[in-house]
């Protein structure tokens, strides 16, 4: 999961720091064909290298060639479902609305992940105006400012790669002990020489949400930092690092969603539960931004990211109120698929 998150993440840092210098030294265009150029190298590569990989797909394929060798055409797949491709597709459409609408977890925590991306892309319409105009920063330089973010998000996903799991089983330890000292206590309490029952302990999708719920001020401080630095022209290293904490704040926020539905639907739903997450997050990426300028137009830099920074702590409660009760809702709110 984090080197899935390398690419939506990182891109749109060094996509303006290249893009900056190129267009500074060779022109404009030149940036539209450098990406042109990529794109090619890479679809050519996928095409030739790339494999299928996914067991019902490869077993399909296998099952074809045994029908055409054997000229039996009633063999079939065990991984078959026995549904056409129409109905397939509809499928795929359907179960992620279905619990973007009926899931509370997966609506609540797609919102949360959706106003942290949004914003991040929000944040870069301001980048221009704020370095460009108000700290005097050339074409090239001014892709630069965007590392701040760039290395807030490459921070906080190293310290989510490397500890997510050890936390996860260091929790789940945890719980397991104390599960069984409070069950040799019932059996001390109650006399009973009978051996007392082991107890197994699985992994609470919930201690993923760990990180989200212990940085989730990390993104408002941010927007606060960030805002207020810009507005009074303080030197231009203090708004940076502002966006540092954004970067942190926004990965600690994005990630963890993302983990956290894997595990609440496992293989069953868990990508259906990812497309309604990106759905959502895609759609405030595409036309939250637009409403930046107007918005910093009317408010300027200070209060235009402090209103930001507010509706940011109005989603503390999340992340805290389903690392603590994400079991309960979960049985309270079950979704038929």
């Amino acid at each position: 999961m984090g080197m899935l998150a390398l690419g939506p993440i990182i891109g749109p840092v060094v996509g303006p720091v290249a893009g900056g210098f190129i267009a500074q030294a060779i022109g404009w265009r030149w940036t539209f064909w450098i990406i042109f150029i990529l794109a090619g190298i890479v679809t050519l590569s996928a095409m030739i290298w790339m494999r299928e990989t996914y067991a019902p797909t490869l077993l399909a394929r296998k099952t074809a060639r045994l029908q055409k060798d054997t000229n039996n055409i009633a063999l079939r797949s065990r991984l078959d479902r026995g549904i056409s491709a129409d109905t397939l597709l509809a499928q795929s459409i359907i179960r992620p609305l279905r619990l973007l609408v009926f899931s509370p977890i997966v609506l609540l925590i797609s919102l949360y992940t959706a106003f942290a991306f949004g914003l991040t892309f929000l944040l870069y319409t301001t980048f221009p105006r704020v370095f460009n105009q108000q700290y005097g920063f050339g074409t090239g330089v001014s892709g630069l400012a965007y590392l701040g973010m760039g290395i807030g998000f490459l921070l906080a996903l190293i310290v989510f790669a490397t500890t997510s799991d050890k936390i996860l089983e260091a929790k789940a330890s945890k719980e397991k002990a104390t599960s069984q000292k409070s069950g040799n206590e019932d059996v001390d309490n109650a006399r009973s020489n009978l051996p007392s029952t082991p107890i197994t302990t699985k992994y609470k999708p919930e201690y993923r949400l760990v990180f989200m719920a212990y940085f989730t001020f990390v993104l408002p401080i941010g927007f606060f930092w960030y805002g207020w630095s810009a507005d009074r022209h303080v030197h231009w290293i203090v708004p940076i690092l502002g966006t540092g904490l954004i970067g942190i704040g926004s990965l600690f926020i994005i990630m963890p969603a993302q983990t956290y539905l894997v595990d609440v639907f496992g293989s069953e739903a868990a990508a259906s539960a990812l497309a309604a997450n990106t759905l959502l997050r895609s759609l405030f990426g595409a036309f939250l931004p637009m409403a930046g300028g107007s918005m910093y137009d009317a408010l300027g830099l200070g209060w235009g990211n402090s209103v930001l920074g507010f509706v940011g702590l109005a989603f503390v409660p999340i992340p805290y109120c389903f690392y603590k009760y994400g079991d309960r809702i979960r049985e309270k709110w079950p979704v038929r698929m």
